[in-house]
């Protein structure tokens, strides 16, 4: 996927020095990994899911993008350090430097989006 097809406050992970900036806004405001295969539907459907919830909750949390067949290293890299088995389509939602919570394939849509939300939000308060 082409960087300019993603909303213009999503970072794109690219190199660890993202992953490491994923970790740290982390202790400012919730933070979700999404790990995309551009050759997948389930993906390509997950994405839309995820721009249109997006949409309404845009100040609430910062929304990195993989594209995970271009960088797979830092996908490994990304399972590996949050300890957060690797799926694709995934979602990982990290709280104070730390993986909370994960998704994947058809569980990333929108009502699904806001219950994984709320179950982010009382460790964010709890800091």
């Amino acid at each position: 996927m082409n960087r300019n097809h993603l909303p213009s406050d999503w970072i794109e992970i690219v190199d660890e020095s993202a992953l490491e900036e994923a970790v740290r806004i982390s202790h400012e405001k919730p933070v979700l990994i999404f790990k995309h295969s551009t050759r997948c539907g389930i993906s390509a459907h997950a994405l839309y899911e995820l721009e249109e919830w997006h949409k309404e909750y845009n100040e609430k949390v910062q929304i990195f993008f993989l594209d995970l067949l271009s960088y797979r290293p830092i996908s490994n890299a990304i399972a590996s350090d949050l300890k957060v088995p690797h799926q694709s389509p995934q979602l990982i939602g990290l709280v104070n430097g730390e993986a909370v919570n994960a998704i994947s394939h058809s569980s990333i849509n929108y009502s699904d989006l806001n219950v994984f939300y709320r179950k982010m939000l009382p460790l964010t308060e709890s800091h």
